[in-house]
């Protein structure tokens, strides 16, 4: 049957429940086999980096498992500088990454906003304005996104993290602060200011079926989104979820090896069914296998992200347990990333912005 499904060109739900609950070797082989292909017809075999900054800690929401959450004292809040978030950006254009992610807790005070807005246009100004730059930063007004926009950025994350509105409020506090519909319309505003919009989920998350990562999907193909950033659920302990999963056994070596399987065959499935859209091989991918990424670039994924940030704070930006890379330099992590591309036969695209193709598809 997956043989027959892999030869469809539309994949329908139910193909694609198929395909995500296959537990089968060969078959998850033919399925991973089959999503680089349309990886190497669609996008090519060039991996493309984000260099990424998680300049700031400081977030006001409370997800349930979220390690930077605003209700956990054990975490030592931080903020980076200007001057060493924009030094951090000029080490990623150096060393021809082609592009930067900023990334932080969620914010929307004017403080915040305005700071942004000065990273941007000293970045575009420090680097000739040759460095793409990614926000991934949070909810905020469309007249925030436009002054972003308008400064130099031009793609946006923002995890929707689960399309199931019942599942969204049970991993979410219901305060007025977390709503689902709040956050798929900043995702429209985001593509009428003209940004290339991304969003993604979290995978195995406790109460999530094969119907909602399938429906995850085929929102992804319903929004027109232009690049996927998704991995499995990983426990952070200090978090009310992370708790929970840990006194249900959730977390054991099996458990994690299913959400990391989980994982890769949703990268696959994705890739099959939206063909043109980057995708990334998340560092998630990497804490529950140390070849965890090569194994996304492989089921299809073509997108990294290094980090940059400055030593010595890394260590406080943790969203879940265990996070990888955490005690590498940005140097360390960039001979890292470049063995990990050659060892699976792709090459890195270093000075290209590498832009989703989907954008500019439906740009027309």
């Amino acid at each position: 049957m997956i043989e027959t499904i892999l030869q469809k060109e539309q994949l329908s739900h139910a193909d694609l429940c198929t395909l995500l609950a296959t537990k089968d070797r060969r078959d998850m082989d033919a399925l991973f086999a089959a999503a680089y292909q349309t990886k190497l017809k669609y996008v090519g075999n060039k991996v493309y980096y984000r260099g990424l900054i998680e300049f700031s800690n400081v977030c006001t929401k409370d997800c349930y498992y979220c390690g930077i959450r605003s209700s956990n004292t054990n975490v030592l809040s931080f903020n980076m500088s200007e001057d060493e978030i924009v030094e951090a950006a000029i080490w990623t254009w150096k060393n021809r990454y082609g592009s930067v992610t900023l990334q932080s807790g969620e914010r929307e005070d004017a403080d915040f906003t305005d700071f942004v807005e000065r990273l941007i246009l000293r970045i575009n100004e420090e680097t000739n304005n040759e460095l793409g730059i990614t926000l991934c930063i949070g909810e905020q007004e469309r007249e925030v996104y436009e002054r972003w926009f308008a400064a130099g950025s031009h793609r946006y994350l923002l995890r929707i993290e689960t399309t199931n509105p019942e599942l969204f409020a049970k991993i979410h506090p219901q305060d007025g602060n977390h709503n689902f519909e709040r956050r798929l319309a900043c995702i429209k505003t985001l593509q009428e200011v003209g940004f290339q919009v991304g969003t993604g989920v979290m995978i195995g998350l406790p109460g999530q079926t094969i119907e909602d990562l399938a429906n995850d999907i085929m929102f992804f193909k319903a929004h027109n989104i232009d690049m996927i950033g998704m991995g499995p659920y990983i426990v952070s302990s200090d978090t009310p979820m992370g708790q929970e999963v840990l006194a249900a056994g959730g977390n054991s070596a099996k458990a994690k090896r299913e959400r990391f399987l989980l994982g890769l065959k949703m990268v696959a499935v994705t890739r099959l069914y939206l063909k043109d859209v980057n995708i990334a091989a998340t560092t998630a991918l990497q804490a529950l296998n140390p070849v965890g990424r090569e194994k996304g670039l492989q089921a299809g994924a073509n997108i990294l992200m290094p980090i940059v940030t400055t030593e010595g704070y890394r260590e406080n930006y943790q969203l879940y347990d265990e996070k990888p890379c955490v005690e590498d330099t940005a140097d360390e992590c960039k001979d890292c990333l470049a063995a990990r591309v050659t060892s699976v036969g792709d090459e890195i695209g270093f000075g290209e912005r590498g832009d989703s193709p989907h954008f500019f598809d439906r740009q027309g």
